[in-house]
């Protein structure tokens, strides 16, 4: 399959999709770190949050950025729209907006 094509396919194959540097438990920078925190404080539990572990996957790495003109990680998807970096995601969730867009994830 062609990256690009896997790559949509984690996008539209799950209603959140965190690609990041590590894992929810052993997050390898602190971007990710912050991401996954904002994430779990918005109501997103283990078992609704797929990530993406880019240092494992050196294509997706490689080729995310251009599928999502978005040039840094980590990158969040919900419902399979590029939602941004930690830096957005963390505003979101203090806004309680990253809640709200969570819940409706889980009910489309």
């Amino acid at each position: 399959m062609p990256i690009q094509e896997r790559i949509r396919a984690e996008v539209t194959g799950h209603p959140i999709v965190l690609f990041m540097k590590g894992t929810p438990q052993f997050p390898m920078c602190g971007f990710s770190s912050r991401a996954v925190q904002a994430l779990r404080a918005a109501g997103a539990s283990a078992s609704q949050l797929h990530t993406v572990n880019v240092l494992e996957e050196p294509e997706i790495r490689a080729n995310l950025p251009r599928y999502s003109d978005w040039p840094t990680f980590p990158q969040l998807f919900i419902n399979g729209e590029l939602i941004g970096g930690c830096d957005i995601t963390c505003e979101l969730a203090e806004a309680g907006e990253l809640a709200r867009m969570i819940s409706e994830a889980q009910k489309a």
